[in-house]
């Protein structure tokens, strides 16, 4: 068995009967380019676990949290987002079982955001593929209800546009929009109202003497209704 295989399965306290999956699963594109013994990179399993991740994730709120498609939209996007997946990552010390090119480690790619939040969603399927359905949710469900419980102690934002287009972006899915509502008032003291929706759901409104400062605001309701603090 590979060190970087059985290093994860330590973590995980599983034993794959296809440990192949797992290496798969650990295996970062710039890895497997470098003519490493043929190994593919982790990219498939990546897609499936997305996937595999949105449906357990869904289902939990569904079966134990209250409001409507809204905000049950928002609740799942803030606990799927590249910010969340890499801090689950790391709390399960990921990256120190990643298989990286020689520049990409070099690099600091093993705590890179973006390629701990990959292979997550791709030892996610991993477990999935090896193990069903049940195997899947008991590695991802004590990471979602970690962090429902910590939902109120996010840092504050200052840019509420980018932080929640953060959040959004990791669902290629979703689509997010700001729509121009109203605009009142003489050219020296204008006011407008900004709504942004999810798909088609509104999710924020917010004011201000400017596009710019309004859109700001409705971005901030928004976070605020997904369980960051402002």
């Amino acid at each position: 068995m590979k060190e970087t295989t059985k290093c994860m399965m330590d973590k995980l306290g599983y034993t794959f009967r296809n440990s192949e999956l797992l290496e798969t699963a650990l295996t970062h594109s710039s890895y497997a380019n470098e003519g490493n013994r043929g190994l593919k990179s982790n990219e498939r399993l990546e897609f499936l676990g997305d996937s595999v991740l949105g449906f357990i994730t869904a289902g939990y709120l569904f079966s134990h949290e209250g409001g409507e498609e809204g905000a049950l939209t928002r609740l799942r996007a803030s606990l799927v987002c590249e910010k969340a997946l890499s801090a689950y990552a790391r709390k399960l010390g990921l990256g120190e079982c990643l298989l990286l090119g020689k520049g990409e480690e070099r690099g600091g790619g093993a705590e890179r955001p973006s390629i701990l939040a990959d292979a997550f969603e791709a030892v996610i399927a991993a477990l999935y593929l090896d193990g069903g359905l049940k195997a899947a949710e008991a590695f991802i469900l004590p990471f979602i209800k970690d962090e429902l419980a910590s939902q109120q102690r996010r840092p504050q934002f200052r840019d509420y546009k980018t932080a929640l287009q953060e959040i959004i972006q990791q669902n290629p899915e979703e689509r997010l929009e700001y729509e121009l509502k109203g605009e009142s008032g003489p050219d020296h003291n204008k006011r407008f109202v900004v709504e942004v929706h999810l798909n088609s759901n509104v999710i924020g409104t917010g004011q201000g003497r400017s596009k710019k400062e309004a859109e700001q605001q409705a971005a901030r309701e928004a976070l605020k209704l997904m369980g960051y603090d402002d």
